[in-house]
């Protein structure tokens, strides 16, 4: 297989194309090592290496770098990998490492994002932000349902007054034009619409 073109991506990293496609990104280190260049043949033993070797690991190391960070969904850093040019194959071993140390987990991370977004977010918005995530739908129903179990509940029609609030809107008062771009405002940021008509003292009969 013959290396066609060497190309930078940053200073010290190279992306390798083999018979006109890309194939991989090495460190200049890596390339001197294996001896690649252009032009010529790369050995099946410098293949497998990369392969089997360099790539996995460097994927592995990457992911466990990126969580000691933050918190991932499986989605959120398979993003991530992809765009670190990490061949799919190498990114879901990464995955699968990390997940088997209970490092990513996707029910848990919802349930936490939930539980900390329910009396700051509608549950339109949390569903949208989770989903963008990665995370199923059926898993963030499960959640809600779970918490309600538990006790814990959200009330939009609190949340809404709590913003008037801040807004120093009085609904008692405003003006039905006024109205209308609060309703549109408060629907815009995924609130119910009953909870809306209650907050605003709107007429639904």
């Amino acid at each position: 297989m013959i290396v066609t073109q060497i190309t930078g991506i940053t200073k010290g990293r190279y992306r390798i194309y083999i018979e006109e496609k890309p194939a991989f990104v090495l460190y200049r280190g890596e390339v001197r090592r294996l001896g690649i260049k252009e032009g010529e043949a790369v050995s099946e033993e410098s293949l497998r290496q990369i392969q089997e070797e360099i790539l996995p690991a460097r994927a592995k190391r990457r992911a466990m770098n990126l969580l000691q960070t933050r918190d991932y969904t499986e989605g959120g850093l398979r993003e991530k990998l992809r765009g670190g040019d990490y061949p799919e194959n190498c990114i879901e071993e990464a995955l699968a490492y990390v997940k088997s140390y209970g490092y990513v987990d996707d029910r848990r991370y919802a349930k936490d994002f939930i539980s900390y977004h329910l009396d700051r977010k509608s549950r339109t918005r949390i569903e949208q932000d989770l989903m963008r995530k990665g995370i199923g739908k059926d898993t963030i129903r499960a959640i809600f349902e779970e918490l309600e179990e538990e006790g814990t509940r959200q009330d939009e029609e609190a949340m809404i007054r709590s913003l008037l609030e801040k807004k120093k809107y009085d609904p008692k008062t405003a003006a039905r034009q006024d109205k209308q771009r609060m309703y549109a405002f408060l629907y815009r940021r995924g609130f119910h619409t009953e909870a809306i008509n209650r907050a605003l003292l709107l007429d639904i009969t």
